[in-house]
């Protein structure tokens, strides 16, 4: 077991809120230095301020993680604030997307879903991890129970979600040997503000808001027990026993799963009309 969380100089996107909050946090704790980048430069600094008051360092960066250019310029603060290249990036920057059936989900929104969640995790993957590559480090990607599960209604998010998955899956093979660790992490429900997100359909929302304060987990506990698994060099982390139990069961009896998201869906409410 390394201790790669451990005093390391960490990029964490999405760390303005939620679990990229909560990676920022944890990581200062653990006498990191933490780059705190969010589309929103407000809560980027609130996270950077409780990086400060957790023991560590931490500074606030405006990132749009869809954006290449923006990414690279992220890198270089990062690496000339560190003074170094960074040992541990956390691709975590995410938007909630939902509530209408494929062929009735709006284009735009699979474009803006796709483009933060899978295209913001490329970029963070595409730009760091030449730098991993020659100095050693890692990276963890977050990705979802979404990402095997395939709830319906949520097409975008589950694509995406999909997307990072076999991302970090193929990272782990063509980094094998070089000293970087990949994780790729699955949760379920986590307590954060996500529901509440720009393209997910008003009623689902609520739906989704009340699953999530009767089963979510405290983003805390989701974050340390990934860091924790990284420090042990697994590849896949799914921390809830819900997520646990769906993983295995999908890969015992592929059509299981989907044929009981199926059901669920017809019990969710309708969306809101256009």
């Amino acid at each position: 077991m390394t201790r790669r969380s451990f005093g390391a100089a960490a990029v964490v996107t999405g760390a303005g809120s939620g679990i990229g909050r909560a990676f920022a946090a944890e990581l200062a704790r653990r006498g990191g230095r933490v780059v705190c980048a969010d589309l929103d430069p407000t809560t980027a600094k609130e996270t950077a301020a409780l990086a400060e008051a957790a023991g560590g360092r931490g500074l606030a960066v405006e990132c749009d993680v869809s954006v290449e250019a923006q990414m690279w310029d992220l890198c270089e603060t990062a690496e000339r604030w560190f003074g170094e290249p960074a040992t541990l990036v956390i691709n975590n920057a995410g938007i909630g997307a939902g509530g209408r059936v494929v062929g009735e989900t709006p284009l735009p929104d699979w474009r803006r879903t796709l483009d933060v969640n899978l295209w913001g995790v490329i970029h963070g993957c595409h730009v760091f991890v030449p730098w991993l590559r020659e100095h050693g480090g890692g990276i963890v990607n977050v990705a979802s129970a979404a990402g095997f599960v395939h709830p319906p209604r949520m097409a975008a998010y589950n694509v995406a979600k999909a997307g990072v998955l076999a991302l970090s899956r193929t990272l782990a093979a063509e980094l094998a040997g070089t000293g970087v660790t990949v994780t790729v992490l699955c949760p379920t429900f986590v307590r954060t503000n996500i529901v509440s997100g720009e393209r997910i359909d008003a009623r689902a929302a609520r739906a989704a808001s009340v699953l999530m304060r009767l089963t979510g987990a405290a983003p805390e506990r989701i974050v340390t027990a990934a860091l924790d698994a990284h420090d042990r060099g697994r590849l896949h982390v799914v921390p809830r026993a819900d997520a646990r139990l769906l993983w295995w069961l999908g890969r015992l009896s592929p059509t299981a799963v989907p044929r009981a998201a199926g059901l669920l869906g017809r019990l969710l409410p309708p969306p809101d009309p256009a």
